[in-house]
């Protein structure tokens, strides 16, 4: 029993000296998740942490995707692009909601707002030898004005828009328009840029932002 409970102290403390080796100097783990990323059966681990540095909008959030090799975890990506900083959104504060992994896609949920409250979830795939933005999906609205929704595909083009207007008088009518937008090459280290990406539809004039 003393060799067990031995081994398994002589682990966790490997483990935690690993973590603090990777961890951004006096940053907090916000979140911790795990699954298979990169397609080997091994599961990667995503760390989330808020950084003691000070952005426009808040402390600047780091991801991290861990993996393991040869006994010792190692970096394989990160970026500090790819979450918004902890003030983000707006005055709903911070804006991070949720990372999970599954059947190989990296989803980050974050959002924010006031009486406009906006939402989006980005799906990151490891393809290229670092993880690319495949899907993007989004809303943005007001009750009693109108609500949009933003289905984006990156991977076949296709983006999918839907407005639906309930203050007609101020904002016209619904609209609803399909578009194929082809080329974009987003990943986790260039995600949120200063200057937002716009797509303007071709047929309602709609201005859609990554």
């Amino acid at each position: 029993m003393k060799k067990i409970l031995f081994t398994l102290s002589v682990i966790i403390s490997t483990f935690c000296f690993a973590q603090e080796e990777l961890q951004p100097a006096g940053s907090k783990i916000i979140e911790t998740v795990e699954g298979d990323l990169d397609g080997d059966k091994i599961p990667e681990k995503v760390v989330i942490y808020t950084t003691a540095d000070e952005g426009e909008l808040g402390k600047i959030r780091e991801i991290q995707i861990q993996k393991k090799n040869g006994g010792t975890w190692m970096i394989l990506s990160k970026s500090r692009n790819a979450i918004l900083e902890s003030a983000g959104g707006g005055m709903m504060g911070d804006p991070y909601q949720g990372t999970t992994v599954e059947k190989g896609i990296l989803s980050i949920t974050q959002a924010g707002g006031s009486s406009w409250k906006w939402g989006y979830t980005d799906k990151y795939r490891f393809q290229n030898g670092h993880f690319e933005l495949i899907g993007h999906s989004s809303t943005y609205g007001r009750p009693g004005d109108y609500w949009t929704e933003i289905d984006f595909n990156l991977s076949t083009g296709q983006l999918n828009y839907k407005k639906e207007v309930e203050n007609t008088a101020e904002y016209g009518k619904s609209k609803q328009e399909t578009y194929i937008k082809k080329g974009l090459k987003i990943d986790m280290q260039n995600r949120n840029q200063k200057e937002p990406r716009k797509i303007v539809l071709p047929k309602t004039k709609e201005e859609v932002y990554l």
